[in-house]
């Protein structure tokens, strides 16, 4: 209130007309002509114009009972509930309208719009899947989460957002999303995904969801059955910019993508006609690391050479277009798939295609020996393929570790081992187990340490399946049969050789 005392009497009753305007268009200023009965927010002189804001409030909502005393300036009695402006009924407005029926119709704009929102369809966001979504799209009628509201902001043409909370909803909106909502809108936008398209969730990063929005409101890529998408061609070709392997800079080179040849190559030269890579399909995996690559449309391809990750990173400056290479070859290992395992469903495949890693991060470790100095290194889990680098950019992992399940002997302990000798500067410790031996961590943080715990764990806990054991088993030998391969893995079920490199190929 003591802002409001700083106004004279002529702005102050500016100011209410200006601000109660939305609420009350029926307002009238002090002299102007009003429907018999109607309170004019008139306000004199010898009121102050704290008292005159108390008077317009109590025009406006009836009875207003203050919990001080009678301030200096104010007439007396004007704190309590019989003072000079009396509570009485709502203003009239002309018409016969009053604003207890405005008042009246909002509370039940606001009750209709809680109903459709209370519905299942609408309790997760119809963009990334996120719970509880409270913003809205008015032209769209969906339901969605402050982070993907503010990607909507940005295609103003197609999409108008608005708090659930916060913003007013008027009786059409609010009928618009009644009759639409997130499972309506969805079976129109939605309606023709290709099963290998990445649909994001809210764990992703903000160049996979806005593309996702894009594709969906934007340029309708969904809604008509076989309509010639730019990553469903079966090859794609163009320019993304690479890392170099040695000196890190980042230098186009022309990308090449065939589905008929079931592989990814790169030219270090546009007119080149060797590639200087050459990659089946089948043993890549993509996934987007913006932090990690220091750009947003950051994506690391990960594939095996010589039973070894070898890591690509890439970057284009268009967002739309590196999604594009990304759900490209997606397409391409769908295809490729279905045609080496036939009997296998589509959404058995789809589960095989690009995925991201389970957790990333340092810790320290330590040698087999266990007793020398902890070095700090940069750690990957993928699946079961614990992988270790010195920089979080290197080209070739350092070494790479299996985990297995606990049915064969792997675990994850909090701590180290009692007695564990060597110098390390991170004091939150974890130790997988494993049938050969122990390997030593230590984290930075106890945040680390029990995330690191539960991605393990996650792991172990899983049964390994068969194409996993023939992994081991490619892992730790190189075996001319299956003979030899049961004598390293003895529950590995008896496999012709090409079902066991099928397996390989095909494993999770």
């Amino acid at each position: 209130m003591g802002q409001v005392s700083s106004f004279s009497s002529s702005s102050l009753t500016a100011w209410v007309h200006f601000s109660l305007q939305p609420l009350h268009p029926c307002l009238h200023s002090a002299g102007s002509s009003a429907p018999s009965g109607l309170h004019t927010l008139s306000i004199t002189h010898t009121a102050s114009p704290t008292f005159a804001f108390f008077l317009c409030l109590r025009a406006l909502f009836g009875s207003l009972v203050l919990p001080w005393g009678n301030p200096a300036g104010w007439p007396a009695g004007a704190e309590g509930a019989g003072s000079c402006c009396p509570p009485g009924p709502a203003l009239p407005c002309p018409g016969g309208q009053h604003l207890d029926v405005m008042a009246g119709g909002q509370e039940r704009s606001m009750k209709a719009l809680k109903e459709v929102w209370r519905r299942a369809e609408n309790s997760f966001c119809a963009d990334c899947g996120k719970p509880d979504p409270d913003w809205a799209s008015s032209t769209l009628g969906v339901f969605i989460c402050l982070s993907c509201s503010g990607i909507h902001r940005n295609i103003p043409s197609i999409s108008k957002v608005k708090s659930l909370k916060m913003d007013h909803w008027d009786d059409a909106q609010v009928q618009f999303l009644a009759k639409h909502g997130n499972a309506v809108t969805k079976a129109t936008y939605e309606a023709h995904i290709p099963i290998y398209y990445y649909q994001p969730t809210y764990n992703d990063c903000q160049v996979l969801r806005e593309q996702w929005i894009r594709a969906k409101y934007e340029r309708k890529e969904f809604m008509e059955p076989g309509k010639q998408l730019p990553y469903s061609d079966g090859v794609k070709e163009g320019i993304l910019w690479k890392r170099g392997r040695d000196n890190g800079q980042f230098l186009p080179r022309k990308f090449l993508l065939s589905e008929r040849e079931g592989c990814l190559k790169y030219f270090t030269k546009q007119d080149a006609k060797e590639p200087k890579i050459n990659v089946k399909i089948d043993v890549i995996n993509a996934t987007f690391q913006p932090v990690k690559i220091g750009n947003p449309n950051g994506l690391q391809i990960t594939y095996l050479k010589d039973n070894k990750t070898r890591n690509i990173f890439v970057y284009h400056e268009s967002g739309k277009e590196v999604v594009d290479w990304f759900n490209a070859i997606r397409s391409v290992q769908f295809h490729y798939l279905k045609v080496a395992f036939p009997i296998a469903s589509d959404n058995e495949i789809k589960n095989r295609l690009t995925r991201n890693f389970l957790k990333e991060g340092y810790m320290e470790k330590t040698g087999p020996k266990q007793r020398e100095a902890f070095k700090k290194r940069w750690f990957t889990l993928d699946h079961r393929r614990l992988m270790y680098f010195k920089d979080p950019l290197d080209a070739f992992a350092k070494g790479e570790v299996f985990v297995g399940s606990r049915e064969n002997g792997y675990s994850v302990q909090k701590g180290l081992p009692s007695g564990t000798q060597g110098n390390f500067s991170w004091h939150y410790g974890l130790t997988i187990v494993t049938p050969d031996r122990e390997y030593l961590f230590t984290c930075e943080t106890e945040t680390d340490q029990m995330d690191w715990i539960a991605a393990f764990s996650s792991v172990i806990n899983q049964a390994m399946t068969p194409q996993e054991y023939a992994s081991k088993c490619l892992d730790v030998v190189s075996f001319p049969s299956c003979h030899s391969a049961s004598a390293y893995c003895p529950n590995v079920p008896p496999l012709s050789f090409t079902t066991v490199e099928a397996y390989f190929k095909f494993k999770s």
